[in-house]
């Protein structure tokens, strides 16, 4: 059992490469790999900055000027440890004397790092733990290095399924079970069983699957703008840039789905007429923009744009029926990346602004025919691609963010005409930000005179996705990693009656 991609062994370093050499006035280790130690320097910035690896790493990877299969070595190295985080925890726990809280945090840092070149990569054992011995000295003195030593060859005493099953067999009930076998907060995994349950799914039959989805690598999946380059043409792109023959999506018409690779060397990604976005991401635009409206179809509104993906695409298909979107984004520097990611479209097509979306429900009552409200969450769906995510959440931010989320949902009701479409789209399956926002909004919008009608959203989501996703029977239609090899995306798609 292998939870990330595996890679031939790590070459020895050429010592003239790497990230800043100077060492720790108490280190003295002579060859330290520069690709750990880019990965050390991630996790660094991730602990101590709340930094999100898939924004430092790329810096970091440049600083070290490493070749691309050192390059890929370390992204792998990287994102799997913080996706595997929990499970090592438990199982240096396992091999120590003292409570982990009492290992010093670059040296649990480095342990992590170790345990996952034991466990789930293709690195021979000696190598794994001289590496790590060595990265000990290097970061954190010569006396870490032999507790490292120690704990290294412990881990290696034990496969990784030999490793599983004593976590689970320590494990107090199902969920710790699962917990830590899987890598995920306790609380996670009861509100992914609770959300499969909700959307009619096997929740005891499912969950590890799911659990298990989140730990794998996602691919990379470009998103064809329409009118700006047509799929075939950027599929030519690719083959091009990478030698990588693409396969078409199976939840968006527009989508090529790679295996891996830096998507920036392709043309077409680097002047925006096409961009990286999930599947599930585009689904839900689309079923946005192709959902029936009767009456005039003119104005548009994505009410939190940024970064930018779903406003492009919304922006072309509004192009192509002679509409305009307002890309609404209420941080200026998320703003920014709208402006870029839309500036291969038309002029006057979409206007950025920046601006609190819960306000548009006064501001501009009844304005709007379709309005996108992709309402910041807890990005539970999502935590294939921001592995740090599941350690940073709480249940008390979900509770924030579900105050927030009926905010925007209400004001975007308000700033919709009567006939006006909305779509409710979260990056997440838990209950508090999917269905119950959904029902509180309805419900307190009808006190005040305005009233919602769920559309079929599944239904809809079938009928333009190239494969129905899991969810099309459904009235709200949720997308899983484990299912429909997408983002976890909810979405609720709603008429303004009166």
């Amino acid at each position: 059992m292998r939870d990330e991609m595996t890679l031939p062994d790590h070459p020895a370093p050429s010592p003239d490469t790497g990230p800043d050499r100077r060492r720790p006035a108490r280190a003295s280790a002579p060859d330290v790999d520069p690709a750990r130690l880019a990965c050390l320097h991630t996790l660094t910035k991730v602990r101590e900055d709340d930094a999100y690896a898939n924004l430092v790493l790329p810096t970091i990877l440049d600083q070290a000027r490493l070749g691309r299969r050192d390059a890929g070595f370390a992204t792998a190295l990287t994102y799997g440890t913080l996706r595997l985080q929990g499970r090592y925890d438990a199982i240096i726990a396992e091999c120590i004397d003292r409570p982990l809280p009492q290992v010093d945090a670059v040296v649990l840092d480095v342990l992590r790092l170790g345990a996952h070149q034991l466990l789930a990569m293709r690195v021979p054992t000696h190598a794994a733990v001289s590496t790590t011995v060595d990265l000990a000295a290097y970061s954190a003195g010569r006396g870490a290095s032999g507790f490292v030593n120690a704990v290294m060859r412990r881990i290696s005493e034990h496969d990784l399924e030999d490793w599983l099953a004593r976590l689970r067999a320590d494990a107090s009930d199902t969920t710790a079970a699962l917990a830590r076998a899987q890598s995920h907060p306790a609380w996670v995994v009861k509100a992914l069983r609770q959300a499969l349950k909700v959307n009619g799914r096997d929740a005891d039959g499912e969950l590890e699957a799911l659990l298990e989805a989140d730990n794998t690598d996602p691919q990379v999946t470009l998103c064809a703008r329409p009118g700006l380059i047509t799929v075939d043409e950027l599929s030519a792109q690719v083959r091009a840039a990478t030698g990588e023959e693409p396969r078409p999506g199976r939840l968006s018409p527009y989508a090529l789905v790679l295996s891996g690779g830096d998507p920036g060397r392709i043309e077409a990604v680097r002047d925006s007429r096409a961009g990286v976005e999930d599947e599930a991401s585009q689904l839900v635009a689309l079923m946005l923009a192709q959902a029936p409206l009767e009456g005039h179809d003119e104005r548009w509104l994505d009410l939190c744009a940024g970064p930018g993906g779903k406003a492009a695409l919304l922006g072309a298909l509004a192009a192509d029926r002679g509409a305009t979107l307002v890309a609404n984004e209420v941080a200026v520097h998320r703003a920014r990346l709208v402006e870029a990611a839309v500036r291969a479209l038309p002029d006057g097509v979409v206007t950025v602004r920046a601006e609190d979306g819960r306000k548009v429900g006064s501001q501009e009552p009844g304005a709007y025919d379709r309005i996108l409200v992709d309402a910041p969450c807890s990005g539970l769906g999502s935590l294939r691609r921001r592995p740090e995510a599941r350690w940073r959440r709480t249940p008390q931010d979900v509770a924030a963010l579900a105050e927030l989320q009926r905010e925007l949902l209400a004001g975007a009701a308000a700033a919709a005409r009567p006939g006006g479409l909305i779509a409710y789209v979260t990056c997440s399956p838990h209950v508090l930000e999917t269905s119950l926002v959904v029902r509180d909004v309805t419900r307190q919008l009808a006190r005040a005179g305005i009233e919602l009608e769920p559309l079929h959203a599944g239904r809809l989501a079938a009928d333009l996705a190239p494969q129905a996703p899991a969810g099309a029977d459904r009235q709200m239609l949720q997308t899983w990693p484990h299912l429909d090899d997408s983002d976890a995306m909810f979405c609720a798609l709603l008429r303004r009656t009166v």
